[in-house]
């Protein structure tokens, strides 16, 4: 419509049922535009409802571990880590030292490369494993399909 003064264009918008809705403010002069504003904003809702549900979001898992973990327990969460898996979540696994256990962190390293080797067809490591205080521990994610 061109440079309209204010009180012309809500005259306007009025006659014709519709809200005079300012989309840039900062410019000289300022835009309006002849709208329904109900509408435009149940549209913008509903945008951003389908884009929600479009989104993926990860779940994290945290599954623990000691040095001492015997066969049937290392079985029983390593169960558990692969349900975790295929559920499409990231799991992080983490091996904690008690005490003098921190002498022999080499056994948290092999429960590591175990579950490594164990994981491989399900989950590839995020990155290498990593101490940090008393506990060593190591992001899996589920391999793309």
């Amino acid at each position: 419509m061109g440079i309209v003064p204010i009180r012309e264009a809500l005259e306007i918008a009025e006659s014709r049922g519709l809200d005079l809705v300012e989309v840039a403010a900062g410019a000289k002069p300022p835009v309006c535009r002849i709208m329904d504003y109900g509408k435009y904003l149940y549209e913008q809702s509903k945008k951003t409802k389908a884009a929600k549900k479009k989104q993926h979001t990860v779940n994290l898992k945290e599954m623990r571990f000691r040095p001492k973990t015997e066969e049937h327990d290392y079985l029983f969460k390593l169960k558990h880590v692969r349900e975790f898996l295929e559920q499409g979540s990231k799991v992080k696994v983490f091996v904690i030292f008690r005490g003098r256990e921190m002498v022999h962190k080499e056994r948290g390293y092999q429960i590591i490369e175990r579950l490594k080797v164990d994981l491989a067809d399900l989950a590839e490591p995020e990155n290498q494993s990593k101490m940090e205080g008393r506990s060593l521990s190591l992001m899996f994610n589920a391999k793309k399909k």
